[in-house]
């Protein structure tokens, strides 16, 4: 399966399934970003993908640059992963019953990621943040938490909060549904910005449990940590008492086989798990130090339960994913090299073009901001051309490259994107901006 130019494509098809679905789901789409709103135009419906490719439901082709947000390290339709869910499947989609599998996942976690000495699965990123956040709030016994500005930890309550009218003040709900008394416990500081935080835990003395965040955030763009960002809030937290929550969903085991704590050498309390340790199935995870792990019921008083928490299917194509991580010795290295060049790449085009916007990247994941200054936290992320990217992303599609439709998400590629890949993909983005910027 390969992709090329697709400027002769048409949409018809996924056009009619747009039109069927806004009928029976809100929107359209399961999830909000689906819907193209930020970029404009019709959403694509997939069909099939293999490697480091989707075809839509019209027949069109393109290199895959979301990987199903995150997850597909190893690209599409793994055979060991596709294997590992067919063999699940025939012994049963579920037990509601403990099986072996759970115990070598947990395993592979607890050796792989820092942080973590005990884990308890779930079924969602947004599920393994509330979990978290409650647990850290019945451990300390205190009510409050910080977040980031530009940092997504799910659609629980007292995520959905946007920053108030000043240094000190409690954030504000910002979806209707969400209630003042949740947006009460919850302060907003700036990403970036240890000064800020200090300022909020100051003000709010012994009341706050938790601080999390996403070490290296990917829902304002992917935007790394500044040099002394995180080892700040480690040494806040560690004098204030405050349990340090990492939301590693989306950089667990892919920019580093222990995430982002291990790459940039801050180990948190507890840490959040999701998309890769699933292959590709709904799951999610939250773990840390084993005090504070035993505060989760049955062993202690923090309730937190789900029938299909562990299910069978998402922990053997979880499994297949971690032990070929685990097992891997060059599979960073092999990432990195194709990351480098791709960032490269797209830099040599973008000075070529006389442009001058911002590239961030991780390992592999990054961003190509629309902004020709630096973007460290969510303010500077909101100063990018948000029409630009738009009409880039579709220029994009037309050369056969699938990007994620909104300026705020990062990229993400796999061990299946190689030296043809990669050669489209430059190729692709020169033509793309000249289009642009003609």
């Amino acid at each position: 399966m390969q992709a090329g130019s697709n400027l002769q494509r048409t949409i018809s098809t996924s056009k009619q399934l747009f039109d069927a679905a806004q009928q029976v789901i809100p929107g359209g789409v399961n999830s909000p970003v689906r819907a193209f709103k930020s970029v404009g135009g019709t959403p694509l419906f997939i069909e099939r993908a293999e490697g480091a490719y989707m075809e839509d439901a019209d027949g069109n082709r393109y290199i895959d640059y979301i990987g199903s947000w995150g997850p597909m390290i190893f690209g599409h339709t793994h055979p060991d992963v596709v294997e590992a869910v067919k063999s699940a499947v025939d012994n049963s989609t579920s037990f509601g019953a403990p099986t072996k599998v759970e115990i070598d996942v947990a395993q592979l976690i607890v050796d792989m990621v820092p942080s973590i000495e005990k884990v308890r699965m779930v079924n969602s990123g947004t599920e393994a943040t509330m979990s978290a956040a409650r647990l850290a709030r019945g451990y300390t016994g205190r009510d409050k938490i910080i977040k980031f500005e530009g940092n997504y930890h799910g659609h629980g309550d007292f995520f959905l909060i946007e920053a108030g009218s000043g240094a000190a003040t409690f954030g504000e709900p910002n979806s209707p549904g969400v209630t003042e008394g949740n947006a009460k416990d919850t302060l907003v500081a700036r990403y970036n910005d240890v000064e800020h935080v200090e300022t909020l835990v100051d003000s709010n003395p012994g009341e706050i449990a938790c601080i999390i965040l996403e070490p290296l955030a990917g829902n304002m763009g992917c935007v790394p940590p500044e040099p002394g960002f995180l080892e700040g809030l480690r040494a806040l937290c560690d004098e204030h008492g405050i349990v340090l929550i990492f939301d590693e969903v989306m950089t667990g085991f892919r920019v580093a086989r222990g995430g982002v704590q291990e790459r940039f050498g801050v180990v948190p309390d507890m840490t959040t798990l999701g998309k890769i340790i699933g292959g590709g199935l709904p799951v999610g995870a939250y773990g840390g130090r084993k005090d504070i792990m035993d505060f989760v019921s049955p062993s202690g008083p923090v309730y937190q339960a789900g029938t299909l928490s562990g299910n069978p299917l998402a922990m053997r194509a979880g499994y297949a994913v971690l032990k070929k991580i685990a097992d891997t010795t060059d599979l960073y290295d092999t990432l990195e090299a194709y990351g480098q060049a791709l960032e490269e790449g797209i830099k040599g085009n973008l000075n070529d073009l006389g442009l001058n916007y911002y590239t961030t990247r991780v390992g592999s994941m990054g961003s190509l901001f629309f902004n020709e200054d630096r973007v460290v936290d969510f303010a500077s992320a909101q100063a990018c051309d948000l029409e630009r990217y738009g009409k880039y992303f579709h220029a994009m599609l037309d050369e056969g490259v699938y990007l994620a439709p909104s300026q705020f998400e990062a990229y993400f590629f796999s061990t299946m994107h190689g030296a043809e890949e990669l050669e489209q993909t430059i190729k692709a983005n020169r033509r793309a901006l000249e289009r642009v910027h003609a």
